[in-house]
C-alpha cells in the first residue's frame, strides 16, 4: 500500500522542512510516501471564498484515481488517538488498498466535492493549526502509526 499526503499550498517552510523530511524518511521504510504540494490557484488572493474551494477542488479531483481512500484533515472530523490512527493503515492494507491519500486542505477548507469523495475526515485536534504545520503533525502521526504496528518502541501509551 502506498500514503500519499496532499497539501494545498507552497512548498514546506524552511523551518518544518528538516522535521518533514525526517519522518517522511522513516515512514518509507515501511510504506512508500509520497508528498504532492498543490500550488494554490493564479490569483487567489483576488478570488472569492467559494471560488477558491471549488478551483482547489477542481485541483484535488484530477488528481485522484478511483481506487483512492481519500482521508480528508479537518478539525470538525473523527478524533482518533495514535492506536486508532494505525488500526485505520491496518484495516486499509488488509482490505488491499492500493493508496491511501491524506489531505490537507487549503485556507478555507475544501469544497463540497472534495467533502463528499472523502471517504473518512478524520481531526488530528480541535485546534486549527497552520497548514504548514498540520505537515509536520501528520508526518509524525503517520511514523508513530507504523510504529505501532511494529510493536517498536517509539510509540508509549
Amino acid at each position: 500500500m502506498k500514503l500519499t499526503i496532499f497539501s494545498i499550498g507552497k512548498a514546506h517552510e524552511k523551518y518544518l522542512e528538516e522535521g518533514i523530511k525526517l519522518y517522511s524518511d522513516r515512514i518509507s521504510h515501511y510504506y512508500p510516501l509520497q508528498w504532492e504540494i498543490i500550488p494554490p490557484p493564479r490569483h487567489a488572493g483576488k478570488m472569492e471564498e467559494s471560488e477558491l474551494k471549488w478551483e482547489e477542488g477542481r485541483q484535488i479531483l484530477s488528481r485522484l484515481q478511483s481506487g483512492d481512500y481519500l482521508i480528508l484533515l479537518d478539525e470538525r472530523g473523527k478524533l482518533l488517538s495514535s492506536p486508532d490512527v494505525a488500526k485505520m493503515i491496518a484495516q486499509k492494507a488488509n482490505q488491499g488498498m492500493s493508496k491511501l491519500v491524506f489531505l490537507i486542505g487549503g485556507a478555507y477548507g475544501v469544497s463540497e466535492d472534495v467533502k463528499a469523495r472523502a471517504q473518512f475526515i478524520w481531526s488530528l485536534s480541535p485546534l486549527v493549526f497552520p497548514h504548514m504545520l498540520v505537515r509536520l503533525i501528520l508526518s509524525e502521526q503517520l511514523y508513530r502509526a507504523c510504529t505501532i504496528l511494529r510493536n517498536e518502541k517509539y510509540h508509549h501509551s
